[in-house]
């Protein structure tokens, strides 16, 4: 795209460079007043042949010359610039990528997650059913290909350089996930991120155990380990096979229909701030359980008792089938 911009920037130069010299040229040769030295110049380089103004000295003839085979060059070139982009298709996504650009600056609040693997394509599907903002980086062409298909924000570039992290939107973004192959580029992407946006959530993939201290130091909030979950899931299915089938039930539901919600109190009408949980009242109103909580210094209770006080940036963790959790949502 790059490589597009710089043909019509350098076209747009030399259209208007040869149009300031024939305008200048006629002024200093002829002694036209401007508008009648631009007519000239336009009716000279667009070869109309509505004739001059008044019979030309040679040196005139010998300027108009030039000035006519330099124009042809230039239009030759500018044409020849757009005929190749318009079969190529780059023009299509040349216009199609600002497009994209304008939606991503217009964003706020929404999460960025660098590369589309295995991990990085569940993120998104767990995002998008929660009707979240998001913009992927990828690199490769092909899945961005795949994106446009699907209607996701993307930014093709490497994600662990800030050109890319910046047209993402890194500066109004809420969220970052990194999920790329290589611990290394995730570490890069953590430290450049973090750099860029001291406020918003890290998280990231690590693959080796000796990657999630670094990880942790380079400004992640969060470091998932799929294979150390995956294990841990195998074995639980032994020690505890109905806690997790019930865990997974909940997790497989929620990928269409939520489970689980998050509220925080900040949302809540502020007649309830300071009040308990008890005078919350959701299971009457909603059908949902209240069954964690975390208060304002990020401390998590399981279950917790009804005269908890629902304080500011605290957060409660809600239970309930689909229809109750929508029933929440209008209500709160």
């Amino acid at each position: 795209m790059k490589k597009f911009d710089s043909k019509i920037y350098t076209t747009l130069i030399l259209v208007a460079s040869t149009i300031a010299v024939g305008t200048i040229g006629y002024m200093g040769l002829s002694h036209y007043t401007f508008i009648d030295a631009v007519y000239m110049t336009v009716i000279t380089v667009t070869t109309v042949g509505f004739g001059e103004l008044r019979p030309f000295s040679p040196e005139e003839k010998v300027f108009t010359i030039f000035l006519i085979l330099t124009s042809i060059t230039i239009f030759g070139y500018a044409i020849s610039a757009f005929s190749e982009y318009l079969v190529s298709g780059k023009l299509f996504d040349h216009f199609k990528h600002r497009n994209v650009e304008k939606q991503i600056n217009r964003l706020t609040g929404h999460t960025i997650v660098c590369g589309y693997g295995r991990n990085g394509k569940q993120a998104i599907l767990k995002l998008t059913n929660y009707n979240k903002k998001i913009v992927v980086i990828e690199n490769d062409k092909e899945i961005i290909d795949v994106l446009d298909a699907e209607e996701i924000l993307n930014v093709q570039g490497d994600a662990t350089t800030d050109e890319a992290l910046l047209r993402a939107g890194i500066t109004k973004a809420e969220n970052l996930i990194t999920a790329l192959p290589s611990d290394a580029d995730n570490l890069f992407v953590v430290l450049s991120a973090r750099q860029l946006n001291k406020d918003f959530k890290i998280i990231s993939r690590a693959s080796n155990e000796s990657s999630y201290s670094k990880l942790k130091i380079a400004g992640a909030d969060n470091v998932i380990m799929p294979d150390k979950l995956g294990g841990n899931h195998m074995a639980s299915l032994v020690t505890t096979p109905d806690v997790i089938e019930f865990v997974d039930r909940l997790t497989i539901e929620g990928e269409t229909t939520a489970n689980l919600e998050e509220i925080s109190v900040n949302d809540l009408p502020s007649k309830y701030l300071n009040k308990t949980i008890l005078d919350l009242d959701l299971r009457r109103q909603t059908g949902c359980t209240v069954i964690g909580f975390r208060n304002e210094y990020k401390d998590y209770i399981i279950n917790p008792e009804a005269s908890i006080k629902l304080v500011e940036n605290s957060q409660l963790i809600v239970l309930g089938r689909p229809e109750q959790i929508m029933k929440l949502r209008e209500l709160f």
